[in-house]
């Protein structure tokens, strides 16, 4: 592979002015030219053939979610969670249902009955894990008491209740004695709930279970039972994950927003209907490849991925947009169709391939996230930017070298390019490659990122808001769960610790003090609660032996008499086998400091427990078990995700330049960017999660596009003597408008998501728009500041432009 330099130059002695095709010799230019545009037919041919099938399944492409796919398989506390999962009730995946009374109480006969209807048509829904429910209805649910002969206990709705005010006073005060206020019953005494925990997979199907349908199962029975006399409030991860995908059937509508926008902008700019419609037309096809490629890998989009898409339609009208720019100004000056769009090639597909190379890093490196959610999301949008490399640098100046631009728009487009003295903003601009201005935009960049940098430390990783930050803070869901906070004691966010111990030794003082302990530590700390244990349960068992005698409430060290508990105790804190406990810790949030604090804690005390014990405490399970290791793994990914994209970049940029002065150019505007996001995040309260860490990523990989379109420029005509106030000034006038014109477009299309919704895609709207517009400025500002003092004609020579051919002869 031989090493030349790509002609990049505006001057219209270096591309000679070819009217007639007949003149233009078809065997110049590099290797990768010639098979294409030798080859125009067949190009169209295949194109044509590759969109008609990958379209047709594009067609088929669904809308999924998995809990599986949000939690981080390979992370210790989701390793325990995953070896104990069949002795847990629900794993932290469950529905929880109140069904409050609008008046009165649930002390009431048609309430009871609503109730009951409910709770049997839950129970057979498919996906339910059957065993594990509980309501006041089923038969898990029971009450203990002291009576003369010792503790007595039943059903809290016996085979006696029929309905009459007798029944309902012995229901009022069985849940009295149950220890289920405030947890299954409502301090009130207005609501109940149905706990609903939920398999991986629908037994009937064998398929993972389908949160879209699920979600519309649980919305049709709100709309069966909500009534004047009962309301529902649902909460829980099914939930979220099915009004999620509702919200993302609205977000589609922001989809053709985008389009207009960024067709309508690039018409304004070009007044070119044909060439517009050319490079929308192939961003969509790139779109529709990408969908067909991943239904045929066994894909499928998900709430977090279903943006992907319309980031490759939007880095697609970018690069489209210099392609046909490069267009338009040859044939502006006389140049043939054809040849102008092999001259746009020749001058542009380096810089694009390596623009698009940063994207597919920037995207690719997510893959390296222990959470299957985000990997499949790298793999989406790696597999879309490199559908764009053929779409948007091959097949949209094959159909250009056809279709042609309109001559109006031709003659325009060169006229601004041969503007030798620029004016307004643009005359601004093209100062900052002056000492002064250099300087002053070079300091007021290192306050911005001193600034930037001590904000960014107060960035916190996981949910910074109670509740469902998903969504928006008024939706009914987090309405939902704002009810639960204030009728229920123990709240929705559960941090189970697990404990496992020989078989029949469960119920041991050994065992049963250890666990309580633990219990009394957490219950010390703020956010938490209360706790729920075999332990607890066996100290109230020893005052049920001991005649209802407080004094008796501890744990006293005989084996037998504690084993006396694990009758009565409830499923969910012990298996059948008794070698399995659980501690299930109420939290009042799922708030990363409060999980950080439980968490520290928890580790501390296992940590000094005997290492070769027969008693094992494993964390964590429980939903914020899980989002506690959700957490770790992000904040342990961010900084490495970061070193990765950056170092790959660099790497791309030097390979590209073979400058290590052009790539520091190039590549120290993104860090200003990457840290002024993260002072953004702080600013709006955003923590780095699930949703929001990809971004990141993200704006690094699509930011280098802009430095490198407008260096690219700059170093050949460096290389070919100007200076470097000629070489910006003549960057500016090429590639530099469009720059202004995508970055603001793109900016304006993602700023639409803001009315997402869905919280975090707004989250995601806002964060791109601000990278995107301060990527621009760091290309058309900082890149020539840094250029004034980093790039001099002499230097500037060694930078060069790898590609696939031998020397030009053109």
């Amino acid at each position: 592979m031989a090493t030349v330099s790509v002609s990049l130059s505006t001057d219209d002695s270096a591309q000679p002015v070819i009217a007639r095709l007949e003149d233009f010799d078809s065997r110049s230019g590099s290797w990768a030219e010639r098979l294409f545009f030798n080859h125009r037919p067949w190009v169209l041919a295949v194109c044509l053939l590759l969109t008609a099938v990958l379209g047709w399944q594009a067609l088929g492409m669904q809308l999924t979610a998995s809990f599986d796919k949000t939690i981080p398989s390979h992370h210790p506390y989701i390793a325990n969670f995953q070896a104990q999962r069949a002795q847990l009730a629900g794993g932290g995946n469950a529905l929880r249902i109140a069904v409050a009374a609008r008046q009165g109480s649930i002390f009431d006969k048609d309430y009871l009955e609503t109730l009951r209807l409910l709770s049997d048509e839950l129970f057979l829904m498919p996906g339910v894990d059957r065993p594990f429910m509980k309501s006041l209805w089923t038969s898990n649910t029971r009450w203990v008491a002291v009576t003369e002969d010792g503790l007595d206990g039943d059903t809290v709705i016996t085979d006696r209740y029929d309905g009459s005010p007798a029944s309902l006073a012995e229901l009022r005060a069985n849940i009295e004695r149950s220890g289920e206020i405030g947890q299954l019953v409502a301090g009130d005494f207005k609501s109940s709930i149905i706990y609903v925990p939920l398999l991986d997979t629908d037994p009937q199907t064998g398929q993972a279970l389908n949160y879209a349908a699920l979600g519309q199962r649980i919305e049709a029975l709100r709309a069966k039972y909500d009534s004047e006399r009962v309301q529902l409030h649902v909460v829980g991860f099914a939930k979220v994950m099915g009004d999620l995908i509702d919200g993302v059937r609205e977000v589609m509508g922001f989809f053709a927003l985008a389009l207009l926008i960024c067709g309508g902008v690039l018409f304004a700019y070009t007044r070119c209907v044909r060439s517009t419609f050319i490079v929308v037309a192939c961003s969509l096809i790139a779109v529709a490849w990408q969908l067909g490629l991943l239904r045929l890998l066994g894909y499928a989009l998900d709430p977090y991925s279903v943006l992907v898409p319309f980031l490759v339609f939007a880095i697609g009208m970018s690069h489209g947009a210099q392609k046909m720019n490069g267009i338009l100004q040859d044939v502006g000056r006389g140049t043939h169709r054809a040849v102008a769009a092999r001259y746009t090639f020749r001058r542009l597909f380096m810089a694009g391939l390596t623009a698009l190379l940063c994207d597919a890093v920037g995207f690719a490196v997510l893959a390296l996230i222990d959470i299957r959610v985000i990997q499949d999301l790298a793999a989406n949008a790696s597999i879309g930017v490199a559908v764009l490399i053929f779409t948007n640098l091959v097949l949209l100046p094959v159909l250009l070298s056809y279709v042609g631009v309109s001559p109006a728009a031709a003659r325009r487009s060169l006229k601004q390019e041969q503007n030798e003295q620029l004016s307004g903003g643009w005359a601004w601009l093209a100062g900052f490659t002056q000492a002064r201005p250099a300087a002053l935009a070079l300091a007021a960049a290192a306050v911005l990122l001193a600034a930037a940098v001590g904000l960014s430390t107060r960035l916190q990783v996981g949910d910074l808001d109670a509740g469902a930050p998903e969504l928006r803070a008024d939706s009914r869901y987090n309405g939902d769960n704002a009810y639960m906070a204030q009728h229920y004691a123990a709240s929705t966010d559960i941090l189970t610790v697990m404990v496992t111990t020989p078989d029949d030794q469960c119920t041991r003082y050994d065992t049963l003090s250890r666990v309580d302990a633990l219990a009394w530590r957490l219950q010390q700390l703020p956010g938490v609660e209360g706790t729920q244990s075999l332990a607890g349960l066996a100290k109230l068992g020893m005052v049920g032996f001991n005649e209802g005698n407080f004094k008796w409430y501890e744990l006293i060290a005989n084996d037998q008499a504690l084993g006396g508990v694990q009758s009565i105790a409830p499923r969910e804190l012990l298996n059948k086998a008794c070698s399995f406990l659980t501690l299930q810790v109420f939290l009042r949030d799922h708030k990363a400091s409060t999980l950080e604090r439980v968490l520290g804690e928890a580790e501390s005390f296992i940590a000094a427990q005997p290492p070769t014990g027969e008693v094992r405490f494993l964390l964590a399970a429980g939903s914020a078990g899980i989002e506690a290791a959700t957490n770790s793994v992000v904040r342990k990914a961010m900084r490495e995700m970061l070193y990765w994209v950056y170092g790959a970049v660099v790497l791309l940029c030097w390979f590209t330049f073979r400058s290590w002065r052009a790539t520091v150019v190039a590549v120290l505007p993104l860090v200003l960017t990457s840290m002024l996001c993260e002072a953004l995040m702080v600013l709006l309260g955003m923590g780095v999660k699930v949703a929001t860490l990809p971004v990141i990523a993200l704006g690094v990989g699509i930011g280098v596009d802009y430095a490198l379109y407008v260096l690219a420029v700059m170093l050949q005509r460096l290389r070919a003597g100007d200076d470097v106030d000629q070489a910006y000034r003549a960057a500016l006038r090429f590639t530099g408008r469009v720059v202004l014109l995508t970055g603001v477009t793109l900016a304006l299309a993602v700023s639409t998501w803001f009315f997402s919704p869905i919280k975090f895609q707004a989250d995601m709207g806002i964060l791109l728009a601000f990278m995107f517009l301060w990527n621009m400025v760091g290309a058309l500002v900082l890149l020539p500041a840094l250029a004034r003092w980093l790039l001099k004609p002499a230097r500037a020579a060694q930078a060069q432009v790898q590609t696939f051919s031998k020397p030009q002869t053109q």
